[in-house]
């Protein structure tokens, strides 16, 4: 059963996890074992939860204990639950708990990427995708227009950071992802693991995402970018195929997260 714990001025020093410390601290926070991530509202927490992650803490409004936290705490058993309300909460971690409920889970080991991917036939790949905000959103399109995982080079933001997982809906926890060995030859990595390689950037040979050549590809990994710059040239030149959207009123790209979406929709079908 759960220890409730109500917040005052004798025991706000507990609360540094969900206040104080940031993601690279929570990250390392059992150095040199695994540390911890936040989780924030009820949905992104139960997703958590349904995908056997295990609850450190929990930090909610007094009023939810027995309304929409109810079946949340009962199932993350024997953890300190903090309750204040809103406004002691907002006193103390300097922020306004808007969306009921942060948790603290701790972290696990990532997946092998050659077991995530064996029965995988369209995957997403991140290179160096530093915005959480995007992060969050093309893995919440990724769980939507049916990718089987999502691969990250290890520059890419965390897909656990507080934002991102928010941003995701909770979907970070719902579809298959892991890092990649490094920022380089991963092409190679994939076509060895039995994936077409398709860059989405810009150049003179890039094919139309909607050429049929694509859509008959068996194992397609979908290759994106940084914010910005794009896709590094050695990565262009090492894929199988470079792929454009067609675009009008002289745009010339996308966000990345607004791109995947579309990239997904075309060619995870």
């Amino acid at each position: 059963m759960s220890k409730i714990i109500e917040i005052n001025k004798n025991n706000t020093d507990v609360l540094q996890i969900f206040a104080l410390l940031s993601e690279p601290q929570l990250l390392h926070y059992f150095e040199p074992d695994l540390g911890l991530f936040i989780a924030e509202s009820p949905k992104v927490i139960e997703r958590a939860l349904n995908a056997g992650y295990e609850p450190y803490a929990l930090l909610m409004e007094k009023k939810d204990v027995y309304g929409q936290m109810k079946d949340i705490i009962t199932r993350c058993g024997e953890v300190r639950v903090y309750i204040a309300d809103f406004d002691e909460i907002t006193a103390v971690t300097g922020f306004k708990l808007i969306r009921g409920a942060l948790c603290a889970f701790k972290r696990r080991h990532p997946a092998n990427i050659y077991e995530l991917c064996r029965n995988a036939r369209r995957i997403a790949v991140l290179e160096n995708v530093v915005n959480p905000t995007n992060i969050g959103a093309i893995f919440r399109s990724a769980a939507a227009l049916n990718m089987d995982a999502v691969l990250l080079t290890p520059s890419c933001c965390d897909p656990l950071y507080r934002r991102s997982s928010r941003v995701s809906m909770g979907t970070v926890f719902q579809i298959p992802w892991t890092y990649l060995g490094s920022d380089a030859d991963y092409p190679q990595q994939l076509g060895d693991m039995g994936f077409t390689t398709a860059a989405m950037a810009l150049s003179d040979n890039s094919l139309s995402i909607d050429a049929p050549e694509l859509r008959s590809i068996d194992k397609l990994a979908i290759v994106l970018g940084t914010e910005g710059e794009g896709l590094a040239d050695k990565t262009i030149a090492d894929c199988d195929y470079t792929v454009k959207i067609p675009m009008t009123h002289g745009v010339d790209s996308l966000n990345v997260a607004a791109a995947s979406a579309v990239a997904f929709w075309q060619l995870g079908r």
